[in-house]
């Protein structure tokens, strides 16, 4: 069995593009060692708008010139491809490699979405074999060398952000987002005390749709109220990475597929990313 895992290994490193590898023949983790952060998108809450955020902060990272990967692991409502328009587009297997989708020279894309045969098709799977899935996700993707790592997990604290954290390891980071209402707050809480017993740390807090801005005057109405994600992050000493406004051209240009390029450079959304990118 040893010799056969040592063979498969062997087998995948002389198919790895990556020519520098220190760490050949250590083991299927050795591609983690050619991606420098690993951040995860995490939300204890469903509907706080996570993939649009994981999608659009790989937008923004890729637009400043860093080398970003954007994994897609919310295996029963992979969204990323619609968000990203890359619908339709199927990921290829270069053995023992899964190649990514090309979003731009700067972003790779690897989703369940891109391997199902019917985009409508639904997927009954239970824990187990969606851990294999997102094992092979992690260490059997050709990323290359990466900045950064960007991975959209489901809501809650269940088996994929599990799996996510114990592969990539205690390195990785967690972004979490909340919205601005007490219930989902309270969610937050949880994914936090989740970071704290598996043993990764917080990178920061966003809240996401806090206040809505007018189409017609530009004013801005807290209808989800505000402040409750700043509030959290200085009870529990992480760091406030920012607020994104709620505004309908980012609804908008995610189910287009354009994602954060629809936007204009002064829009808020986009002013709101940029901050976040630089506090990150």
């Amino acid at each position: 069995m040893a010799d056969n895992k040592e063979n498969k290994q062997e087998n995948k490193c002389s198919s790895c593009t990556i020519s520098d590898c220190k760490s050949r023949g250590s083991g299927d983790k050795a591609c983690l060692d050619h991606i420098k952060n690993k951040l995860v998108i995490l939300s204890g809450k469903g509907g706080v708008g996570k993939s649009t955020v994981a999608a659009n902060l790989a937008i923004a990272l890729a637009e400043k010139g860093k080398s970003v990967g954007l994994l897609d692991v919310d295996v029963h409502g992979p969204s990323i491809p619609r968000i990203m328009g890359l619908r339709g587009k199927r990921a290829k297997i270069k053995e023992p490699w899964l190649i990514p989708v090309k979003w731009n020279d700067n972003l790779k894309v690897i989703s369940l979405g891109f391997l199902l045969p019917d985009d409508n098709e639904a997927v009954i799977w239970r824990g187990p074999v969606k851990g294999s899935l997102i094992k092979q996700f992690i260490e059997e993707v050709a990323w290359g060398n990466l900045d950064y790592l960007v991975v959209d997990c489901p809501p809650g604290t269940g088996d994929e952000p599990l799996s996510v954290l114990q592969i990539l390891g205690n390195d990785a980071k967690a972004v979490i987002v909340t919205t601005p209402q007490a219930v989902s707050i309270d969610d937050v809480r949880r994914s936090i005390t989740f970071c704290e017993k598996v043993g990764n740390p917080v990178a920061g807090i966003i809240e996401n749709m806090s206040g809505f801005v007018c189409p017609t005057c530009g004013d801005m109405v807290d209808i989800f109220g505000s402040g409750n994600g700043q509030n959290l992050a200085r009870e529990t000493g992480i760091k406030y990475l920012g607020a994104i406004p709620l505004d309908r051209e980012i609804a908008q240009s995610g189910d287009a597929g354009k994602a954060l390029t629809a936007l204009s450079p002064d829009h808020p959304v986009r002013k709101a990313l940029n901050e976040i990118v630089e506090r990150l």
